[in-house]
């Protein structure tokens, strides 16, 4: 059997700040599928030790703090500047692909039948093309907006420069093989993760090779 054959199937796992992605995220984990972080990722980059230190210093100067990239100055550095975002991403996007390829070796080698890929930009870094199935966490704006901003520091302004930069929750769902509510309750959300894991493992995608990437 080819290692294409034996890699996990992949779930990618998105939504828009505020939707719930990450308790989302610790539902599947609850179910013993291995969950791969983005945000955890790009943190370890970011700290001491981290390969996107040097890096970042390079393009930011004054960022790095102690060897580890201050994020709160970066935040200042690159805020409401598309083309300091774009060299911040040319740094962070390749290097996060690494760590993702590592993950799914990792679990292949486990012979892991499932996984979730926990992306925040997913669509936005054409992450979909490298999964077998997208998931989405979806709610309504007004409760997604009242759950971002009940954020300690967070402010109308930065709550609109973020949702610039990502691809509205309706384009989203419409791309998604599978939409995850999280405004109905936990057990609602719960009973969704629980049935798509079901369905996965009884039913997976049958052109794994086209999309792996």
């Amino acid at each position: 059997m080819s290692s294409v054959r034996e890699r996990p199937i992949i779930l990618a796992l998105t939504g828009s700040i505020g939707m719930g992605k990450s308790e989302t995220a610790r539902m599947f984990r609850a179910l013993g599928v291995p969950v791969y972080d983005a945000d955890a990722s790009v943190h370890g980059l970011y700290d001491v030790g981290g390969k996107a230190v040097g890096p970042i210093g390079e393009a930011f100067p004054g960022v790095v703090r102690h060897g580890a990239v201050d994020r709160a100055l970066l935040s200042k550095e690159i805020a409401g500047d598309k083309t300091a975002w774009r060299r911040l991403e040319a740094i962070i996007h390749p290097l996060v692909g690494e760590v993702q390829r590592d993950f799914i070796v990792t679990e292949m080698a486990r012979k892991t039948p499932l996984v979730v890929m926990d992306v925040p930009l997913l669509f936005e870094t054409n992450g979909h093309t490298r999964a077998d199935y997208v998931a989405v966490v979806s709610a309504p704006e007004h409760v997604q907006r009242r759950r971002v901003l009940e954020r300690p520091g967070m402010t109308e302004e930065k709550l609109q420069e973020i949702l610039a930069r990502q691809l509205h929750d309706s384009h989203k769902r419409a791309k998604a093989d599978f939409v995850i509510p999280t405004d109905q309750g936990l057990d609602v959300a719960r009973d969704h993760v629980a049935a798509i894991v079901q369905r996965l493992l009884t039913d997976p995608p049958a052109k794994q090779a086209e999309r792996l990437a």
